[in-house]
């Protein structure tokens, strides 16, 4: 019997579920706040924090374990890729911090991946607080758009989609922008509009702050306003063309395959609806590439399990695998 410990850890989030055998349906996910990513100030302290509260072993969990031991725990980070020597340092301190063998450490794009097309070539788009898109050709060339958090990159994200909202929100409170709902909601969602700078200034976690403004900016859009329209367009546009980079870095269209390259598209911000994903749909059948858009075979944390019992794959030079060199007395 193999007992995993997969962690999906995101920005805003962080889920975690145990898995006690190959046919095991996994324990209840445990979910708990997220960190604001690996590469930030903190940010490796913040996920040990993150990570060890969603174990939550006292809870009753250690008593499932064979041996009351974990033979992997794997977690799929927000910030991995972009700073692989804080992603080590994590790998190192939960393997202190929990009663496993072995930890492995990867961005939580790759657990999205594997996850969402089961370690398959493809694209898949993992878009929440933050996106990131990658691609794994069939000879597993790996490619990946974006990521580049929320001042650098992330365009087309929850995080980019609520920001330009309050931007065009402010614009119109002071005259410069075309009148739009988005002035109301986000004086309903954040208060007095003069205060909004020191409200978002002063978050512990400015990107989720901006992301929860996402879905009003969504909703304004399917209420037919132009400019949270336009917004939405834009974040489409962005997101499509992530992922049309993502399938020409892997050689997966070229010269063109007989079958259409998958494109899973993962993540919290999916569920925003057609304001943002038929814009998206439209713009990639438009892109001339063989691209064919899929339901996700499963969520980032059934990519982590994959990754902690398969370390044959083709993620696997992703992945930062630390090991135990000896037992811990009972």
């Amino acid at each position: 019997m193999t007992a995993v410990l997969a962690v999906d850890l995101g920005k805003t989030g962080c889920r975690a579920v145990l898995w006690t055998g190959p046919d095991s349906p996994g324990h209840p996910v445990r979910e708990v706040p997220g960190a604001p990513g690996l590469a930030e100030a903190d940010g490796v302290t913040a996920a040990v924090a993150a990570v060890t509260a969603a174990a939550s072993l006292g809870d009753g969990l250690a008593s499932a374990l064979p041996a009351g031991r974990l033979d992997t725990v794997c977690v799929g980070a927000a910030g991995a890729a972009a700073d692989p020597s804080a992603a080590r340092s994590l790998a190192e301190l939960l393997l202190d911090a929990l009663p496993t063998d072995e930890v492995a450490v990867t961005s939580d794009a790759v657990t999205a991946h594997a996850g969402a097309l089961g370690g398959g070539a493809g694209v898949v788009l993992a878009a929440g607080t933050g996106a990131v898109t990658v691609g794994i050709g069939e000879d597993g060339t790996f490619a990946r758009v974006d990521g580049w958090g929320p001042w650098l990159g992330d365009e087309g994200s929850g995080a980019w989609i609520g920001r330009a909202g309050l931007r065009a929100a402010l614009r119109s409170h002071d005259g410069r922008g075309p009148a739009t709902s988005l002035t109301r909601a986000a004086a309903d969602r954040f208060g007095d509009l003069d205060r909004l700078p020191a409200t978002v200034g002063h978050s512990a976690n400015q990107a989720r702050l901006t992301a929860s403004f996402a879905p009003l900016v969504a909703g304004a859009a399917a209420d037919g306003d132009a400019v949270a329209t336009g917004i939405m367009r834009d974040a489409a546009a962005a997101l499509a063309e992530a992922v049309v980079a993502a399938a020409r870095g892997t050689g997966g269209t070229d010269p063109l395959p007989t079958d259409p390259l998958p494109v899973a598209l993962t993540g919290g911000l999916i569920g925003i609806g057609a304001p943002l994903l038929d814009p998206f749909a439209d713009l990639l059948r438009s892109s001339g590439l063989p691209l064919r858009v899929t339901p996700a075979l499963g969520d980032p944390l059934h990519g982590a399990r994959l990754l902690a019992l398969d370390s044959a794959g083709p993620h696997e030079p992703l992945v930062i695998r630390v090991h135990r060199t000896a037992v811990p007395p009972p």
